[in-house]
């Protein structure tokens, strides 16, 4: 379908891979296939063989193949530069999802006339399905400086109005895959240095919300997520202070829990915790 041979076609860490085959590709010009151990089916290149428009092109036809009763969940382009024995992968990655199952939390913010802003990779994690604006980052520090600058502008803000969706991925794709405990760490205190800004440009209506998708213990050994239970932190002047709300049994019930802050009737799984944090008087 893509025109070309490809290398690898089985389940492999993707620096350990291109390490492996990344020479061999250079001199076949053939692309990079491996699976990982989520639903995730990967195609790598050197930018300077395969130029990214054109990975990207062969990852929305593997895209378009890959669906169906036995879909795969993400095809993910995965750009690198280097030389045989140190080569690196880029920040021109680019994932092609499948869209979400069902609504979500974006989209009835959107259908009731709400901004969404995607920062980061969000937009590609929701096929661009339910969102407003979108701003593709290279780092972390680069997706707080967006963020920022949205809050600091006032663009699409008025109470109740707008929601900024930012990921900051390095956390996962630089640190806790590669377990780099040093690297994760210094991650960790630069947006501990950058949150008094944040919160120092939040109105009083604002709510910061700052949770992880899945865990990614950079000591856990292997490459792959780690199945720790994650934080959900919320802050702001229109919510209680010190209130905790326990484990929660389902990503869900955060969706939810907005959608209520948000005065949106929605009938998505879980349970809402906005009435343990939002004074209703």
């Amino acid at each position: 379908a893509i025109g070309t041979d490809i290398l690898g076609n089985y389940p492999a860490s993707g620096t350990v891979i291109i390490a492996e085959l990344g020479e061999e590709h250079m001199k076949t010009g053939y692309p990079v296939v491996y699976t990982s151990a989520d639903s995730v089916f990967q195609v790598a290149a050197h930018e300077a063989i395969i130029p990214p428009p054109r990975l990207y092109e062969m990852c929305r036809i593997a895209r378009n193949i890959l669906k169906g009763p036995h879909s795969v969940g993400r095809v993910i382009a995965r750009p690198f530069i280097g030389e045989p024995g140190c080569f690196t992968r880029t920040s021109k990655r680019r994932d092609y999802n499948l869209k979400p199952a069902g609504p979500t939390l974006l989209d009835a913010l959107k259908e009731s006339g709400h901004s969404v802003t995607a920062i980061g990779k969000i937009e590609d994690i929701f096929a661009g399905q339910g969102i407003t604006q979108a701003v593709h980052t290279r780092d972390n520090q680069e997706g707080v400086e967006v963020t920022l600058d949205i809050i600091k502008s006032g663009t699409g803000r008025t109470v109740g109005n707008q929601l900024i969706f930012t990921n900051l991925v390095d956390f996962d794709m630089l640190y806790g895959h590669r377990n780099d405990v040093e690297g994760y760490k210094a991650a960790l205190e630069y947006f501990d240095s950058r949150l008094p800004e944040l919160l120092g440009n939040m109105d009083k209506e604002d709510l910061l919300v700052i949770i992880a998708d899945h865990g990614c213990d950079p000591t856990t050994p292997g490459t792959d997520h780690s199945r720790e239970y994650v934080p959900l932190i919320l802050y702001g002047s229109c919510i209680g202070r010190g209130v905790n709300l326990g484990t929660r049994s389902t990503f869900s019930d955060l969706g939810l829990s907005l959608a209520d802050i948000y005065g949106l009737k929605c009938s998505f799984p879980g349970s809402s915790f906005a009435d343990q944090i939002i004074s209703r008087s």
